[in-house]
């Protein structure tokens, strides 16, 4: 680094900025912090550049890729904050610049350049469910959403289609690309009802006695636009206490072998599939299953201690090196009927009669929608078991869109219809070494209302929706699970009045969460009373598509 003299002082001298080319696309690819992950999804990623390209061929422009693949790494994923930083130094920040991912991405690694990126941005993905691009994009955008920073969405299997390549040639003329989200309202004013009057109540019992949601490590998953700040929170009554995973351990180690085996008998006597094998590496043992119990065990109590109203373990960097998922255990503690655990001394059941709401991969939008959704769906009688997912991808079916929404290995069991209807199987080595099971099974058919918390222009919002989980041929359900990870839970999803695109267009996190109503007119009434809730919590709340209110 070179050096200049500023009033007599030594400085670092400023690096000159490079220009861009005329007719020059610049890309970049946002990858993995898991090594395992960025080699295996590499050719995908390969392949999606090279479509992206000839489109872009197409209208007389070319691609310059904004750093090299790395052959030694064996991928060319940006796989750490720092070599983002290094990247952006060497692309004009004038310049249309596009981040390509057929994967799942760490938001940090791009976060530092799009932010002082001048020229037009664009974020790419496959339409694809083998790897999780489009989740990657959906997390990049809802990142990029919290931060103020202009962004426009494209995805298309290949890039050939007409549709895509329209888009492609709009955004290439004018560095913009809207899409279609008329789909979305304000909440209008609500008329005296039995629901909203529960949704104010509810409101008020929440910002009066406030709430506490613990938070294992936040943000090593990279999803920035799940982290929500202590400001934002706290005039709705929601405190973080934060915890290290380090302290999850070591209270996993206090748990003695045989209150973890009667959580094993519990399960087992209820009918859950165990899918075991003996190779550690590739295989689920009961050794990785009897670490996962421990776990629950150990959240509980120390939520107990913590006074914790829900709960999120970030699992992952770290934590992944250490000890077998936490997958399993965020599915027992998101159930109202699970394995009974005392409190250290004996005395007391934890958490009876209920679930500990858990926030998968700490995404705090999760939390307050869990706790909100927890409160409204216990005082109507209704089952409150809620989990987030993956909205991962989708295709027609029987002359409708369905969606496949996964989330990474754990889903209350009432969603799968019980126990009896659930099952564990392996972790996939790429993204869990140390292995683990899932709580798995295939979402029950249903009514459902779907949700997103999320941060834009400095502030909370809320889309709340309807859907029907549905069922589908077994036939299709494999090929569906076969096309993404067939190791995770799955909810075959149709949405009320809202496209494909539409979604995608809109949505602002890689998460939705879901929770089921026994019928539509439950659903309907609890929605429009969750609506009530988070409007008197300050929230600005949006309906999508086809809602009842």
């Amino acid at each position: 680094m070179t050096a200049q003299s500023v009033s007599g002082y030594t400085v670092p001298a400023l690096r000159e900025i490079p220009r861009a080319e005329p007719g020059t696309v610049y890309t970049v690819a946002s990858g993995d912090l898991r090594p395992a992950a960025n080699q295996t999804c590499w050719p995908t990623q390969r392949k999606l550049e090279a479509d992206f390209a000839a489109a872009v061929q197409q209208f007389g422009k070319q691609v310059r890729r904004g750093h090299p693949v790395d052959e030694a790494k064996g991928h060319g994923f940006i796989d750490s904050q720092r070599a983002g930083i290094e990247v952006f130094k060497s692309i004009p920040p004038e310049a249309p610049l596009v981040v390509v991912d057929a994967v799942w991405q760490y938001s940090q690694f791009v976060m530092a350049g799009l932010r002082s990126h001048t020229g037009p941005i664009l974020l790419v993905a496959n339409w694809a469910g083998e790897f999780p691009g489009l989740v990657g994009l959906l997390n990049l955008a809802g990142s990029l959403t919290k931060a103020g920073v202009a962004y426009s969405t494209l995805w298309s299997e290949d890039f050939t289609d007409q549709w895509a390549l329209d888009g492609l040639k709009t955004w290439l003329e004018t560095g913009t690309l809207e899409h279609d989200v008329s789909h979305v309202r304000d909440l209008p004013p609500l008329a005296d009802s039995p629901e909203a009057q529960l949704g104010q109540a509810i409101a008020a019992q929440l910002m009066q006695d406030k709430a506490i949601i613990g938070v294992f490590d936040e943000g090593c998953m990279g999803m920035y636009n799940a982290i929500f700040d202590d400001e934002l929170l706290a005039p709705l009554g929601i405190y973080k206490e934060r915890l290290s995973q380090s302290a999850l351990v070591a209270e996993m180690k206090r748990v003695p072998d045989a209150e973890a085996a009667a959580v094993r008998s519990w399960l087992d006597e209820r009918g859950m599939d165990f899918r075991t094998g003996t190779d550690e590496k590739t295989e689920l043992t009961d050794a990785q299953l009897h670490s996962q119990f421990k776990m629950y065990i150990a959240a509980l109590r120390i939520s107990d201690d913590y006074g914790l109203d829900a709960v999120g373990i970030q699992y992952q960097q770290g934590l992944k090196d250490t000890v077998p998922a936490s997958d399993l255990a965020e599915g027992l503690l998101n159930n109202v009927e699970r394995p009974p655990v005392l409190s250290r001394d004996g005395s007391r059941e934890l958490y009876a009669g209920g679930p500990l709401p858990h926030f998968n991969e700490v995404d705090e939008g999760v939390a307050v929608d869990a706790l909100v959704t927890n409160r409204i769906w216990t005082a109507m009688g209704l089952d409150p078991a809620t989990t987030l997912h993956d909205i991962r991808w989708g295709e027609d079916f029987d002359g409708q869109f369905v969606w496949v929404f996964e989330i990474s290995g754990s889903v209350p069991a009432s969603h799968n219809g019980g126990y009896d209807k659930s099952y564990a199987m392996r972790q996939p080595p790429m993204f869990f070494p140390l292995g683990g099971g899932t709580l798995s099974g295939v979402s029950k058919p249903g009514e459902i209302v779907w949700s997103r918390v999320f941060i834009s222009g400095g502030v909370l919002h809320v889309d709340l929706g309807r859907g029907t989980a549905v069922e589908l041929p077994a036939a299709e359900t494999e090929r569906r699970l076969k096309a993404t990870n067939p190791e995770w839970p799955i909810m075959h999803l149709v949405m009320h009045g809202v496209g494909r695109d539409q979604l995608m267009a809109r949505h602002k996190a890689n998460h939705a969460n879901v929770v089921y109503a026994p019928d539509a007119a439950t659903a309907d009434k609890a929605l429009l009373a969750k609506a009530a809730a988070f409007r008197d919590l300050g929230v600005q709340v949006h309906l999508a598509g086809d809602v009842a209110i």
